[in-house]
């Protein structure tokens, strides 16, 4: 029997993680962790030196990092068709690793109210945040999904950057952006994930 553990936090991108969890469809258990105590601890620093969430254990494999989590499940469990056939996983890899790099950088120093010199913007891998804002709308622009016509890992996490991005402002609220989300965010799966969040967060609030 497969073990699966996701250890995260529902105020964190943890989130992601369920998320792409759910849309695996593979039972999974679940260790909610603390900011500052649970997570900062030996116990859980044996799994990620970070103490940060989420992290898998699949096993005794243990994959970090929201979207080596979501590539990786989508490639451990083939049958859920959550990744393009290797020949076609171009767009899918360079969207992927666009979210996981500039689109993460651009808009955390944004949240920071870190604004990069112009004389330095060739010096960072994002350029501008408008760069960033304006290359990913091309791209939702595109195609139904991040990567063609067909859903992919890739959508749920840059379908998490954005769906965050657009509730807290930390993302610009242009049309393309809130129609792809607006697709996204009818998945069963996604509101699976939302819903079991939502409940983690609740208890936790209660607890404190």
């Amino acid at each position: 029997m497969t073990d699966l553990v996701l250890y995260t936090n529902p105020m964190s991108r943890g989130r992601i993680a369920r998320w792409m969890l759910e849309e695996v469809g593979i039972p999974y258990r679940t260790e909610i962790l603390h900011f500052g105590t649970t997570m900062k601890g030996d116990a859980y620093k044996s799994v990620n030196p970070m103490g940060k969430v989420p992290s898998i254990m699949h096993d005794k494999t243990v994959v970090t990092e929201c979207a080596a989590i979501c590539a990786y499940l989508a490639d451990a469990f083939p049958q859920a068709g959550l990744a393009p056939a290797p020949a076609k996983r171009a767009d899918y890899y360079r969207w992927m690793f666009f979210a996981a790099g500039p689109l993460e950088a651009a808009v955390s120093n944004r949240v920071l109210g870190f604004e990069v010199p112009k004389e330095r913007e060739r010096m960072i891998g994002y350029g501008t945040y408008q760069d960033v804002m304006n290359t990913l709308e091309s791209a939702v622009r595109a195609n139904a999904y991040i990567a063609g016509d067909t859903f992919s890992a890739a959508d749920v996490y840059i379908g998490s950057q954005l769906g965050y991005g657009l509730q807290f402002g930390t993302i610009e609220k242009r049309a393309a952006f809130e129609q792809y989300f607006g697709r996204l965010a009818l998945r069963e799966a996604y509101q699976r994930a939302n819903d079991k969040d939502n409940a983690a967060a609740a208890e936790l609030q209660k607890a404190e």
